[in-house]
């Protein structure tokens, strides 16, 4: 019996955000082709020996009419479909020249990034949507006895850091303790504009209306579906390829893999190095925050090798 061997295609493509950080440029694909008249970012199949951001950059001449003057990687999609392979490699591109338009003739709209999710995109594109919307920086918080001096810390994160994604981990409070911390908590994220995830049961959800749940490894584990709504995020803990397979198949919207140093807490697990860290990413199908001894001076490492940004207490919290 032979066996089908699926066709590889590499696409470079563009999340292009406009100058306030609030828009993302999207297109309309033509609806004589696979996905027809579905919405897509901007780019295209790689011309042989091109890298991404060489493709990318042509691409987007051709498509746009623009000209790309600063780019980041932002993630790596693998997507299986009946008859090929796609490899979707994405750029945020930060800074552009020229006022992009459809010169194919196809449809390009700016769209608040709160609003992608009301438009119909190809599955591949899911992850994309997820990095899109998501920051670079995940502030995990402190162990604090004092609220005062909690509402204090996580403020001067939210005012003079920016953070904008916040998980509240508070291991030594109890349930009802915790709940009321969240309930402060999601006050002060909303005054700033910030995503709050609570570390703990899903359940927490139906006393504090937060933005989603962090899980632990273990509860990850321990789950066959996901637990909670599709418009709240579901983040989780993974170290390993099983774990990050287990977050694949419960939906989560974007993991921590750790640790990739050796840190204080854990002084006795193996640090995953930049080498297995990136490998392990590259496969992962959804963003990945690197944790473990994280400070600002990493973020730009992280990225290049494929993460979404950096998750700290210790840089974050202070």
């Amino acid at each position: 019996m032979s066996v089908m061997v699926k066709r590889r295609v590499h696409v470079a493509a563009a999340a292009m955000i406009s100058a306030d950080q609030k828009q993302v440029l999207i297109a309309r694909r033509p609806s004589n082709v696979d996905h027809g008249g579905l919405w897509e970012f901007p780019g295209g199949k790689l011309a042989p020996y091109e890298t991404g951001l060489e493709g990318l950059k042509r691409e987007l001449h051709e498509e746009l009419g623009v000209e790309i003057v600063r780019a980041r990687p932002l993630i790596r999609v693998h997507h299986e479909y009946p008859d090929k392979h796609i490899l979707l490699d994405v750029w945020q591109v930060q800074e552009f020249a020229g006022e992009p338009f459809g010169r194919e003739g196809q449809a390009v709209r700016w769209v608040p990034m709160e609003e992608l999710v009301n438009y119909p995109f190809p599955a591949a594109n899911l992850p994309i949507l997820r990095a899109v919307m998501l920051p670079t920086d995940y502030l995990i918080t402190g162990e604090e006895a004092d609220d005062e001096r909690f509402e204090a810390l996580l403020e001067r994160a939210l005012s003079e850091d920016g953070i904008r994604l916040v998980q509240l981990r508070a291991k030594s409070l109890d349930e009802a303790a915790y709940i009321a911390r969240a309930e402060r908590a999601l006050r002060l994220c909303r005054e700033y504009d910030a995503r709050l995830l609570l570390n703990g049961e899903p359940s927490l959800l139906d006393a504090v209306d937060a933005d989603g749940i962090h899980l632990t490894s273990a509860r990850l584990m321990s789950l066959d579906r996901r637990p909670i709504a599709e418009n709240k995020w579901l983040s989780a803990s993974t170290h390993d390829q099983a774990q990050l397979s287990q977050a694949a198949v419960l939906g989560c919207d974007f993991v921590t893999l750790s640790p990739l140093r050796t840190t204080p807490s854990h002084p006795e697990v193996a640090p995953l190095g930049w080498h297995d860290f990136q490998q392990l990413v590259e496969r992962a199908g959804m963003p990945v925050f690197a944790l473990g001894g994280m400070t600002r001076f990493d973020a730009n490492h992280a990225r290049a090798v494929g993460a979404q940004g950096i998750a700290s207490i210790r840089d974050f919290w202070k």
